[in-house]
C-alpha cells in the first residue's frame, strides 16, 4: 500500500482508522437545537454507535458540537461538512477529532494535510482520488454515494485504487448499510437515517437508541 511520509499523515491516518474500525456507522447530524445536541448524542453512544459527524449546516452546530465534546465523554466527536481552511480551524477549536467534507478542493486538502487533523475528504470521481492520494489521504468519504454510482462504482474503483478505502455517504440507509460494509474497500457508512430528524425535534431518544442497536446489532 502506498503511504504518504511525514508524521502528520501518519497520525492522522492511524487515528481516522482506529475511528472507523470502532464505529463504522457514522451518524450525520444535523441539529437545530443545542438542547437537542447532549440527549441525542447520549442516545446513539446508548445504542452502539460512538463517531458522530455533527454537520456545519445549521447556526446550532458550533454550540452543538462543544456541547457534545464537553458533555458526552464516550462519544467521538466529528465535524462535518468542512467546506474550508477556516472550518478546519473550528473542528479543532471545538475539539472535533474527525471532520468531513462533501467534496475537496486543493485549498482544503493543502490546508488539511499541513496539520494533524484527520480529514475525510469527499470524492467521485478517478480524478479527485488521485487528487487525494496526491496529498496523503487514501481513506475517502463516497459521497453521494447512491447518486455517484453505488456499490457498482466503488467496486470499478478498487481495480486502480487496491489502496483507498472508502466511507460512502448519501443514499445509505438501515436497508442497504450492510451491503456496503460487505465491500472490500469500505471501512465505514455514514447517514443520517439513525435520527431522523422528528425524532429529534420531538425527543424520541428511546426510538434512536433503539434503531441505533438494531444497526450496531448488524455489524457483529
Amino acid at each position: 500500500m502506498t503511504r504518504a511520509s511525514g508524521t502528520a499523515a501518519d497520525i492522522r491516518r492511524a487515528a481516522l482508522e482506529g475511528i472507523l474500525k470502532s464505529s463504522p456507522i457514522i451518524p450525520v447530524l444535523t441539529i437545530e437545537r443545542v438542547e437537542d445536541a447532549v440527549p441525542l448524542a447520549r442516545a446513539l453512544v446508548a445504542g452502539g454507535i460512538t463517531a458522530l459527524e455533527v454537520t456545519l449546516r445549521t447556526p446550532a452546530a458550533p454550540a452543538a458540537a462543544a456541547a457534545i465534546a464537553r458533555d458526552v465523554p464516550d462519544a467521538v466527536l466529528g465535524l462535518g461538512t468542512v467546506l474550508t481552511p477556516e472550518d478546519l480551524g473550528t473542528a479543532r477549536s471545538l475539539q472535533a477529532r474527525f471532520v468531513a467534507s462533501p467534496g475537496a478542493t486543493p485549498e482544503l486538502l493543502d490546508a488539511a494535510a499541513a496539520g494533524e487533523l484527520p480529514l475525510l475528504p469527499g470524492v467521485q470521481t478517478a480524478s479527485e482520488v488521485m487528487a487525494a492520494l496526491a496529498r496523503g489521504f487514501d481513506v475517502l468519504k463516497f459521497f453521494p454515494a447512491g447518486q455517484a454510482g453505488g456499490p457498482a462504482m466503488l467496486r470499478a474503483l478498487a481495480g486502480p485504487f487496491p489502496q483507498v478505502r472508502f466511507c460512502p455517504t448519501g443514499g445509505v440507509g438501515e436497508d442497504n448499510f450492510t451491503e456496503w460494509l460487505a465491500l472490500p474497500n469500505v471501512v465505514a457508512v455514514g447517514g443520517s437515517w439513525l435520527a431522523p430528524a422528528a425524532e429529534v425535534r420531538a425527543g424520541d431518544w428511546t426510538s434512536i437508541t433503539a434503531r441505533t442497536r438494531r444497526a450496531a446489532a448488524k455489524l457483529n
